[in-house]
């Protein structure tokens, strides 16, 4: 049962923090950032999200922008999920490298 309700506050959390960052980065042209994962500790007050950063070049750059920003951003998810979460969790995060990973595993493959 506990399973069933992290899974769907992760996905409720992935989907805030998705339009959260559309919205700020709207002002950057050029970069895109996607939150590509959201996992939640059993007791809900850590939430530990991986983001997606296009180009990859920008990628700590826009990391140590999002981590200096985090209590803002922790607000305004606050601000949206008020009615469905008693605690607002922690937030978390780290770069989501799966896809430069794969990129690097084909041209491996192709030599």
């Amino acid at each position: 049962m506990q399973e069933t309700r992290q899974n769907r506050i992760s996905r409720l959390l992935q989907k805030e923090l998705a339009t959260i960052f559309q919205e700020q980065t709207r002002q950057m042209h050029g970069v895109m950032v996607s939150v590509t994962r959201v996992k939640i500790s059993p007791d809900l007050s850590i939430c530990t999200a991986y983001l997606s950063i296009f180009p990859s070049e920008k990628s700590e750059e826009i990391l140590k922008n999002v981590t200096a920003n985090t209590k803002t951003i922790r607000y305004d998810l606050g601000c949206r999920v008020r009615n469905q979460l008693r605690i607002i969790p922690e937030l978390r995060f780290f770069i989501d490298d799966s896809l430069d990973y794969i990129e690097r595993i084909d041209e491996l493959l192709k030599k």
